[in-house]
């Protein structure tokens, strides 16, 4: 009976179309409902047009659908200007015929002067083109400019049922975008909410002159969905969206090790090195080589032919080529055969959670088994402590899901020790640099606090920086070796 019951319901269950979006699909949990309206809504410039324009494309690129962008603001050149923001060339998909751009002109004053207003012609003009290209997906682009010169808040209220009424009876897939309304409402008139089936809100919130965006599924019927709100990012890369709860705490735990690229301290490792797939923070004063480690670590990857990422908030690549050259560690050669990517950017030129997605999104597209990041001590200038652990707690579940070793660097002094030591309780391994003075002169040293699930050393050593590279004094200096060698 139960499993009746279980058949009867997945046959009733709503159907839904990929967005194609990444990320977007995991908290709509598969994409919008298929044959129905979704609507878009969100303030002036938080990119309701172009998410409404990405749908399509995806439609197009990824499951051949092909789709009309009825648009009442922008022609169909400006349209394409802007979408070739994100890397699409909409006048190809034209010349196919899979797309179709329809610009609509409303007189305001023509209806004001008439008074008399419905959407018949719109619905004519509409299935039009709908037949033309055997359309699956539509947006409208922007609803209010339909009403914009009617006063008369019944035909309105009337008009915007029938629309959406007639846009289910054809069985398209139509994403309408709308303008956010005064707080009280989430749109101008305050009924598109109501009469769509799936309701998506984008937030464009600057604090503290850093933007942030953000996208929530505020309503899906007849669906369960995720409630929170998701950084997404806008760029030449399209839409990306990153799916925050989408990502548990079940990562497997690898017993491979790796080198962290100086053989002293993989000696202080039990002579195996990191965990594959862990994270490790590195903490010390200024000067005390917590960048020559890093660089050592992606170094070690890239010489067994992995692919390394190292995210620098600091330095310019350039800088950081220079730099380490001075240890001998050649880092262009890995960059040369693709397997090193260095990306430096200003902390301050986004919030954190756009920083959050815009890593990902490298992550994503280059694949690597590493990733060093140098130093996260810079986050903190544009988000508190608390904020720079959530967006590292994120960081390190998605990187440990995908069995990426972490190494992170962070600068340790003054009030600066407090961030160590809450950011601290993320990490796997952590290890301390710092300079001592001995005997009238100033040593590096370092020493392992904690490294979780292995033994370790317990022990302070010197080690020192020159064109030898990070050597660790007074043990013994074994080439890196595998756990079964």
């Amino acid at each position: 009976m139960a499993k009746k019951s279980r058949t009867a319901k997945s046959k009733f269950s709503l159907q839904k179309i990929p967005t194609g979006i990444p990320g977007l699909d995991n908290i709509t949990y598969g994409g919008f409902p298929k044959g129905r309206t979704t609507l878009i809504a969100g303030g002036a410039g938080s990119g309701k047009t172009l998410l409404g324009m990405e749908f399509l494309v995806q439609g197009i690129l990824q499951y051949g659908e092909p789709a009309v962008a009825m648009t009442f603001e922008e022609t169909a050149e400006e349209l394409s200007s802007n979408v070739a923001s994100l890397g699409y060339e909409l006048d190809e998909m034209i010349r196919r015929n899979m797309l179709l751009i329809d610009y609509v002109h409303v007189e305001r004053r023509q209806i004001e002067e008439t008074g008399e207003y419905d959407l018949e012609g719109l619905f004519i003009r509409l299935d039009h083109a709908i037949k033309s290209v055997k359309a699956k997906r539509i947006l409208l682009d922007t609803i209010e400019v339909l009403f914009a010169g009617l006063r008369n808040e019944g035909i309105v209220r009337s008009e915007l049922r029938r629309l959406f009424r007639w846009l289910k009876e054809r069985g398209v897939t139509a994403v309408i975008t709308a303008e956010a309304g005064d707080g009280s409402t989430l749109t101008r008139h305050g009924l598109e909410e109501y009469v769509a089936d799936c309701v998506v809100f984008l937030d464009h919130r600057v604090s503290e002159q850093i933007s942030t965006r953000r996208i929530r599924v505020v309503k899906y019927r007849g669906s369960t969905h995720g409630t929170n709100e998701y950084p997404f990012l806008l760029n030449q890369n399209g839409v990306s969206v990153l799916p925050i709860t989408a990502l548990e705490l079940n990562h497997e735990a690898s017993t491979d090790r790796v080198s962290a690229g100086v053989p002293g301290l993989d000696a202080m490792m039990g002579g195996l090195g990191f965990f594959r797939g862990s994270s490790i923070l590195v903490t010390g004063t200024a000067g005390t080589g917590k960048s020559s480690i890093a660089a050592s670590f992606v170094s070690a990857a890239c010489q067994r032919g992995e692919r390394a990422l190292y995210f620098a908030f600091e330095e310019s690549p350039s800088q950081i080529l220079r730099n380490m050259s001075s240890l001998s560690l050649t880092l262009d050669r890995w960059i040369k055969k693709g397997l090193l990517k260095i990306i430096s950017v200003r902390p301050t030129s986004m919030g954190l959670e756009n920083h959050l997605a815009a890593m990902c999104q490298e992550i994503d597209r280059f694949q690597p088994t590493v990733v060093a990041v140098d130093p996260i001590t810079n986050l903190i200038s544009v988000g508190s402590t608390s904020s720079v652990k959530s967006m590292l707690t994120r960081l390190i579940d998605l990187l440990k899901s995908r069995q990426v070793t972490a190494l992170f660097t962070n600068l340790s002094t003054g009030e600066l020790e407090q961030t160590s030591t809450e950011i601290s309780s993320l990490m796997d391994t952590w290890i301390m640099v710092k300079e001592i003075q001995f005997d009238g002169s100033r040593k590096r040293v370092i020493y392992v606090l904690k490294s979780r699930g292995m033994e370790h050393s317990s022990d302070m050593r010197e080690f020192t920086i020159s064109s030898k590279g990070v050597q660790v004094q007074g043990v013994e200096d074994k080439p890196f070796r595998t756990r079964q060698s």
